[in-house]
């Protein structure tokens, strides 16, 4: 007798994206398409806040200056986040960067507080926010909704799973929130550092998780110049549909109208880095390979297929710092 997940997998495998770009007229499809993915988030969900800076600490450190500070994406929610600047670099670009699952944002500040902590950086090029400062870039990193130091104190595995549950039932989503958060951070920055980094360079990045959020804010968001997710664009068919994922993956009904190379193609023409690992079991390349194949058709329709290139790591599920950042300062003229 067949199961019910092998029974739900089977039938995903036949659905076809009803809104995939289909090689018509580019922009009249991206306006339709982000409508409706805005929709799918629940971002008209969203409660728009007076942002609300409060910096908590500055330092001096070995190279760049730190800030810590918190700002407001909705009503009486706090996001921490810090601020990190190159010394004697004038308006540099920005490189705003997204953990996914790991204990929190400090992995991005390259701090070791666990011996796994060690292992994250040493062997998967987390450290994000250092290597940004290293390659004369400025670099925020933001705690994600149910990371860190907003997670769910009383759970230490699937802290995502009740909020984004929760998120559920009021017609919103994780990813939607984790979207909204980075807008308002981008407004943030706009608002009150444009003398310290340069607003027309502003990038995002993150593996896992965070390449997730980054993958759904490029899509959406046309402020970013520049986006480079890692070890999350992949066909829903081999990953998310396909194996055990966090609840906070999931979108509802999304499969009906989008793939990841949709998302994509929606991003088209900001530079756009995919990153993957050759041997990653959970985003799997060859459904990487697809959804870049996907995107590469809205770009070649604007003739700026230059503009987006998938790096392929040679082992698993990481980020793979020396070949990404090749490629981000050949993109940007650096």
């Amino acid at each position: 007798m067949k199961s019910t997940y092998d029974y739900e997998r089977e039938l995903f495998r036949q659905v076809v994206p009803s809104m995939r770009y289909d090689g018509g007229d580019f922009f009249s499809w991206q306006r339709a398409a982000r409508e409706k993915l805005r929709e799918l988030l629940g971002l008209d969900r969203m409660i728009p806040a007076d942002l609300d800076l409060r910096v908590e600490w500055k330092e001096q450190r070995e190279g760049y200056s730190e800030m810590r500070f918190t700002y407001q994406p909705e009503p009486g929610y706090r996001v921490p986040a810090h601020l990190l600047l190159p010394n004697g670099v004038k308006k540099p670009p920005l490189m705003i960067c997204l953990q996914g699952h790991s204990p929190g944002m400090y992995i991005s500040l390259g701090i070791v507080k666990r011996e796994k902590d060690e292992q994250s950086i040493k062997n998967g090029d987390r450290d994000f926010c250092i290597r940004a400062v290293k390659e004369g870039f400025a670099a925020i990193c933001l705690e994600q909704r149910s990371f860190g130091e907003l997670k769910n104190p009383n759970k230490e595995l699937d802290a995502c799973l009740e909020p984004a549950m929760t998120a559920l039932l009021m017609g919103r989503t994780t990813i939607g929130e984790r979207v909204w958060d980075v807008t308002k951070m981008i407004d943030l920055v706009e608002r009150h550092f444009s003398e310290e980094v340069d607003l027309t360079a502003i990038c995002l990045t993150g593996n896992s998780g965070g390449g997730t959020a980054t993958a759904y804010t490029a899509a959406l968001e046309d402020r970013i110049r520049l986006a480079m997710p890692s070890c999350a664009v992949c066909s829903f068919r081999d990953s998310i549909g396909a194996m055990h994922h966090c609840s906070c993956n999931y979108v509802p009904r999304v499969g009906l109208y989008f793939d990841m190379g949709d998302l994509v193609a929606m991003a088209c023409p900001k530079y756009y880095v995919q990153v993957n690992g050759a041997e990653d079991p959970i985003f799997p390349i060859a459904g990487a390979m697809e959804c870049f194949e996907q995107g590469k058709r809205a770009y070649e329709s604007l003739r700026c297929d230059d503009r987006l290139i998938h790096v392929v790591g040679a082992a698993g599920h990481r980020f793979y710092a020396d070949e990404a950042w090749q490629v981000v300062h050949r993109c940007l003229c650096r």
